[in-house]
């Protein structure tokens, strides 16, 4: 069994919540959840009790008592009934706000009838919004094929690609749909050289050596949303495949879907689907490594309940980090990952990110779009300066981290 590094909950700052009045977090849990069960029914064509179902849970939020989950063929009820079993008869606002969002999403599973037999079983309600991310950005997957396949038929593969696919994949997170709406103009284009300056911590050059010094390794992805985001992971999933400095990458993907487009095997599986039957020769080409990846155990799609949970990351249960374990680098993807990997706290934005995460069972390279009001491993003067030039800078998905943590 891995060693587990736990932190000490007890010297933690508190955790973010709703209840912080005239934060990010408040808004997002009194409105921004709200619109998004509206969506949820406008974009899918739900029966009248579905609908009824959703409108209640609409009226619940932000003031009503949380309850417990009332799915009976779920495979995760006995989970959540213990992870409520603190809140219980709390308002959405009183219960830490990580906790609320995840919570939120179960709750639209269990309103759209996703875990009981029948016609909604297992039905997306966020397939239209993931679908609509995917088709709108085809232009940007071209040229991001065409630079992938080219990089790889290079004789001399070379660290500058690799870099140049991790920014490439650290700004995909910006089509993040959990924000809404996908689709808005330029929001998928990728301007490397001026986006560097938006990088607040950016150990690219570090992550890069290592894997230079990989030969048939493993590499593991936590990821985060389908759509262009996963393009981007599945880029640099190909590039360390082709390249052999990965004889296999592990995809982490949630197991139902959360966060309105949170990647699940479902939507891999669509992804690589969708991206065959393109009429670009780059983008196929690159499909169809893909698919052998796939078919080959090269690439190994795995699911785990513990993804979904409201749970920090320092509670992964010991399965799962004596999986991760066996990782010689793990890529820990988007805001949402970020923020469970600091347990979503009020810590000071200067606390080494490496001093929170060193629970982790492997090296490990963040990347992050900052959509949440917390941060960590930034200098102070360059805090004072952002709050100055950009005060939204913590939210508005404009700026980036690329933060690695080695355990050698």
């Amino acid at each position: 069994m891995t060693q587990r590094n736990f932190p000490d909950t007890e010297l933690m700052p508190p955790p973010i919540k709703g209840s912080d009045e005239g934060s990010f977090a408040h808004s997002s849990v009194a409105v921004r959840l709200g619109v998004i069960a509206k969506r949820v029914i406008a974009e899918n064509n739900y029966p009248p009790e579905i609908i009824e179902n959703l409108e209640k849970l609409i009226q619940e939020i932000p003031y009503g008592l949380v309850r417990p989950i009332q799915d009976t063929h779920s495979p995760d009820l006995a989970e959540w009934t213990s992870y409520l079993t603190p809140f219980l008869n709390y308002n959405w606002l009183e219960i830490p706000w990580y906790f609320a969002e995840a919570y939120f999403y179960r709750r639209i599973l269990e309103a759209t009838h996703y875990f009981q037999p029948g016609r909604w079983q297992a039905v997306d309600p966020f397939l239209y919004q993931k679908h609509l991310g995917l088709s709108t950005a085809i232009d940007a997957i071209a040229a991001i094929s065409n630079f992938v396949n080219n990089a790889i038929q290079d004789i001399h593969p070379n660290k500058t690609y690799l870099r140049e696919l991790i920014y490439f994949d650290l700004w995909g997170n910006r089509a993040d749909m959990s924000l809404w709406p996908a689709g808005e103009a330029d929001q998928n284009r990728v301007e490397s050289e001026r986006e560097q300056s938006y990088i607040l911590a950016d150990d690219t050059s570090k992550v890069v050596d290592r894997i230079a010094s990989f030969s048939s390794t493993r590499i593991d992805f936590i990821i985060d949303n389908a759509g262009f985001e996963l393009i981007g992971d599945l880029c640099i999933a190909d590039f360390l495949l082709a390249t052999n400095a990965a004889a296999t990458v592990y995809f982490h993907l949630k197991a139902h879907p959360t966060f309105v487009s949170d990647a699940t095997i479902k939507d891999v599986n669509h992804t690589t689907e969708f991206l065959a039957k393109s009429s670009d020769r780059d983008v196929k080409t690159f499909a169809l490594r893909l698919k052998n990846y796939i078919a080959n155990h090269r690439l190994k799609l795995c699911e785990h309940l513990f993804w979904t949970s409201p749970l920090p990351l320092w509670e992964m249960p010991d399965s799962v980090v004596n999986d991760l374990a066996r990782s010689h680098l793990i890529f820990l993807k988007g805001d949402a990952n970020y923020r469970r990997s600091i347990g979503d706290r009020h810590w000071s934005f200067t606390t080494p990110y490496q001093d929170i995460v060193s629970y982790f069972p492997a090296p490990l390279v963040a990347l992050r779009t900052l959509k949440s009001e917390l941060a960590a491993g930034l200098q102070t003067a360059q805090i004072e300066i952002l709050n100055h030039q950009d005060p939204d800078w913590l939210t508005n998905g404009q700026w980036g981290v690329i933060q690695f943590v080695d355990r050698s």
